[in-house]
Protein backbone atom coordinates (compact mmCIF):
# COMPACT_ATOMS: atom_id res chain seq x y z
CA UNK A 1 0.00 0.00 0.00
CA UNK A 2 1.33 3.51 -1.24
CA UNK A 3 2.27 5.88 1.23
CA UNK A 4 0.59 9.63 0.78
CA UNK A 5 1.06 13.26 1.79
CA UNK A 6 -1.15 13.89 4.91
CA UNK A 7 -1.13 9.97 5.91
CA UNK A 8 -0.23 8.63 9.48
CA UNK A 9 3.33 7.54 8.85
CA UNK A 10 3.32 3.85 9.54
CA UNK A 11 4.38 2.43 12.92
CA UNK A 12 6.66 -0.47 13.19
CA UNK A 13 9.40 -1.82 15.79
CA UNK A 14 12.67 -2.74 14.22
CA UNK A 15 16.48 -3.40 15.32
CA UNK A 16 18.65 -0.45 15.19
CA UNK A 17 22.51 -0.03 15.08
CA UNK A 18 21.42 1.68 18.50
CA UNK A 19 18.95 -0.99 19.47
CA UNK A 20 14.99 -1.92 19.23
CA UNK A 21 13.09 0.85 18.51
CA UNK A 22 9.46 1.44 18.49
CA UNK A 23 9.30 3.79 15.45
CA UNK A 24 6.43 6.75 16.77
CA UNK A 25 7.56 6.18 20.26
CA UNK A 26 11.06 6.77 19.31
CA UNK A 27 10.08 10.09 17.36
CA UNK A 28 8.18 11.67 20.60
CA UNK A 29 7.03 15.06 19.80
CA UNK A 30 10.12 15.87 17.41
CA UNK A 31 10.07 15.78 13.44
CA UNK A 32 11.79 13.11 11.63
CA UNK A 33 13.36 12.19 8.62
CA UNK A 34 13.86 8.44 7.66
CA UNK A 35 15.99 7.40 4.05
CA UNK A 36 16.45 3.91 2.76
CA UNK A 37 19.67 3.38 1.12
CA UNK A 38 19.76 0.20 -1.57
CA UNK A 39 22.52 -1.80 0.65
CA UNK A 40 25.10 -1.81 2.67
CA UNK A 41 28.79 -0.68 1.08
CA UNK A 42 27.61 1.41 -1.74
CA UNK A 43 29.40 4.63 -2.77
CA UNK A 44 26.83 6.80 -3.26
CA UNK A 45 24.72 5.59 0.08
CA UNK A 46 28.89 6.02 2.22
CA UNK A 47 28.86 9.77 1.29
CA UNK A 48 25.25 10.66 1.77
CA UNK A 49 25.30 8.82 5.05
CA UNK A 50 28.30 10.80 6.08
CA UNK A 51 26.89 14.06 5.17
CA UNK A 52 23.91 13.34 7.48
CA UNK A 53 26.35 12.04 10.44
CA UNK A 54 28.24 15.72 9.86
CA UNK A 55 24.98 17.85 9.79
CA UNK A 56 23.33 16.66 12.09
CA UNK A 57 23.36 19.50 14.51
CA UNK A 58 21.38 21.34 11.86
CA UNK A 59 18.63 18.67 12.05
CA UNK A 60 18.88 18.72 15.56
CA UNK A 61 18.17 22.63 15.43
CA UNK A 62 15.02 22.33 14.48
CA UNK A 63 14.00 19.69 16.17
CA UNK A 64 14.45 16.78 13.91
CA UNK A 65 15.72 13.19 14.26
CA UNK A 66 17.04 11.09 11.54
CA UNK A 67 16.71 7.88 10.63
CA UNK A 68 18.82 5.51 8.19
CA UNK A 69 17.36 2.24 6.40
CA UNK A 70 19.23 -0.64 4.34
CA UNK A 71 18.13 -4.63 4.04
CA UNK A 72 21.28 -5.58 5.40
CA UNK A 73 21.24 -7.00 9.13
CA UNK A 74 22.90 -4.83 11.68
CA UNK A 75 26.27 -6.48 11.88
CA UNK A 76 26.73 -5.10 8.41
CA UNK A 77 25.32 -1.43 9.07
CA UNK A 78 28.25 -1.30 11.73
CA UNK A 79 30.93 -2.72 9.45
CA UNK A 80 29.63 -0.76 7.12
CA UNK A 81 29.85 2.47 10.03
CA UNK A 82 33.85 1.93 10.09
CA UNK A 83 34.10 2.51 6.77
CA UNK A 84 31.83 5.56 6.67
CA UNK A 85 34.15 7.10 9.58
CA UNK A 86 37.39 6.27 7.58
CA UNK A 87 36.51 7.99 4.08
CA UNK A 88 33.85 10.77 5.17
CA UNK A 89 35.76 11.38 8.30
CA UNK A 90 32.74 11.74 10.46
CA UNK A 91 31.45 8.45 12.81
CA UNK A 92 28.09 7.53 12.17
CA UNK A 93 25.71 9.00 15.29
CA UNK A 94 22.20 8.66 14.33
CA UNK A 95 20.61 4.86 14.08
CA UNK A 96 20.14 3.14 10.86
CA UNK A 97 17.32 0.07 10.56
CA UNK A 98 18.47 -3.27 9.49
CA UNK A 99 15.32 -4.43 7.69
CA UNK A 100 16.36 -7.96 6.24
CA UNK A 101 12.72 -8.85 6.20
CA UNK A 102 11.71 -5.54 3.43
CA UNK A 103 9.10 -5.33 6.26
CA UNK A 104 9.68 -1.31 6.85
CA UNK A 105 10.34 -1.66 3.35
CA UNK A 106 6.68 -2.50 2.54
CA UNK A 107 4.61 -0.27 4.84
CA UNK A 108 6.73 2.67 3.50
CA UNK A 109 6.59 1.14 -0.32
CA UNK A 110 10.20 1.67 -0.67
CA UNK A 111 10.83 -1.15 -3.18
CA UNK A 112 10.12 -0.06 -6.74
CA UNK A 113 10.19 -3.18 -8.82
CA UNK A 114 10.88 -1.68 -11.80
CA UNK A 115 13.88 -0.55 -10.60
CA UNK A 116 14.88 -3.38 -8.28
CA UNK A 117 12.73 -6.15 -7.13
CA UNK A 118 15.33 -6.47 -4.15
CA UNK A 119 16.54 -3.36 -3.20
CA UNK A 120 14.90 -0.11 -1.92
CA UNK A 121 15.08 2.92 -3.90
CA UNK A 122 16.37 6.09 -2.22
CA UNK A 123 13.50 7.30 -0.66
CA UNK A 124 13.23 10.01 1.82
CA UNK A 125 10.03 10.98 4.19
CA UNK A 126 10.01 14.20 6.56
CA UNK A 127 7.26 13.34 9.15
CA UNK A 128 5.99 15.68 11.54
CA UNK A 129 5.32 15.47 15.27
CA UNK A 130 1.34 14.55 14.59
CA UNK A 131 3.11 11.75 13.00
CA UNK A 132 2.13 12.49 9.34
CA UNK A 133 3.59 12.60 6.50
CA UNK A 134 4.82 16.13 5.30
CA UNK A 135 7.20 15.53 2.37
CA UNK A 136 8.47 12.27 0.20
CA UNK A 137 11.26 12.35 -2.30
CA UNK A 138 12.41 9.70 -4.20
CA UNK A 139 15.87 9.59 -6.20
CA UNK A 140 17.24 7.02 -8.27
CA UNK A 141 19.82 4.88 -7.35
CA UNK A 142 22.56 6.72 -9.05
CA UNK A 143 21.87 10.02 -7.70
CA UNK A 144 22.98 11.30 -4.33
CA UNK A 145 20.31 13.00 -2.33
CA UNK A 146 20.88 16.46 -1.64
CA UNK A 147 20.77 17.58 2.09
CA UNK A 148 20.76 21.43 1.90
CA UNK A 149 17.38 21.14 0.16
CA UNK A 150 15.78 19.03 2.55
CA UNK A 151 16.68 21.23 5.05
CA UNK A 152 15.39 24.17 3.06
CA UNK A 153 11.83 22.01 3.08
CA UNK A 154 12.00 21.37 6.57
CA UNK A 155 12.63 25.06 7.32
CA UNK A 156 9.51 25.76 4.86
CA UNK A 157 7.58 23.15 6.32
CA UNK A 158 7.70 24.33 9.98
CA UNK A 159 7.10 27.82 8.98
CA UNK A 160 4.00 27.30 7.52
CA UNK A 161 2.71 24.84 9.74
CA UNK A 162 2.77 27.63 12.15
CA UNK A 163 1.84 30.98 10.16
CA UNK A 164 -0.77 31.26 7.48
CA UNK A 165 1.93 31.50 4.80
CA UNK A 166 3.36 29.83 1.55
CA UNK A 167 7.07 29.79 0.55
CA UNK A 168 7.68 30.59 -2.97
CA UNK A 169 10.21 28.92 -5.79
CA UNK A 170 13.39 29.04 -4.53
CA UNK A 171 13.06 30.44 -0.89
CA UNK A 172 15.43 30.48 1.41
CA UNK A 173 14.78 30.75 5.63
CA UNK A 174 14.66 34.50 5.66
CA UNK A 175 13.40 35.29 2.04
CA UNK A 176 9.48 37.05 1.71
CA UNK A 177 6.69 34.26 1.46
CA UNK A 178 3.26 34.83 0.31
CA UNK A 179 -0.46 35.02 1.98
CA UNK A 180 -2.11 32.21 1.25
CA UNK A 181 -5.28 32.37 -0.39
CA UNK A 182 -7.33 31.53 2.37
CA UNK A 183 -6.32 34.47 4.16
CA UNK A 184 -8.59 38.00 3.31
CA UNK A 185 -7.31 41.06 3.25
CA UNK A 186 -8.87 41.74 6.13
CA UNK A 187 -7.62 39.24 8.07
CA UNK A 188 -4.14 39.64 6.69
CA UNK A 189 -4.10 43.28 7.89
CA UNK A 190 -4.81 41.21 11.54
CA UNK A 191 -1.85 38.39 11.30
CA UNK A 192 0.72 40.73 9.44
CA UNK A 193 -0.01 44.36 10.70
CA UNK A 194 3.37 45.03 9.18
CA UNK A 195 2.02 45.35 5.67
CA UNK A 196 2.43 43.16 1.98
CA UNK A 197 3.07 43.70 -1.48
CA UNK A 198 0.29 42.72 -3.26
CA UNK A 199 1.66 41.38 -6.78
CA UNK A 200 -2.00 40.43 -7.98
CA UNK A 201 -5.03 39.83 -6.03
CA UNK A 202 -3.88 35.80 -5.41
CA UNK A 203 -0.25 36.57 -5.14
CA UNK A 204 1.23 38.60 -1.67
CA UNK A 205 4.23 38.83 -1.01
CA UNK A 206 4.75 39.51 3.10
CA UNK A 207 8.05 39.92 5.05
CA UNK A 208 8.64 35.88 6.62
CA UNK A 209 6.49 35.76 10.00
CA UNK A 210 9.25 36.29 12.81
CA UNK A 211 12.25 36.87 10.66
Amino acid sequence: MAVRLGDTAPDFTAETTEGTIHFHEWLGNSWGVLFSHPKDFTPVCTTELGTVARIKPEFEKRNVKVIGLSVDPVDSHRGWAKDIEETQGVALNFPVIADGDRKVSDLYDMIHPNASDTFTVRSVYVIGPDKKVKLMITYPASTGRNFAEILRVIDSLQLTSQHSVATPADWQKGDDCIIVPAVSDEQAKEKFPEGWKTLKPYLRMVKQPGS
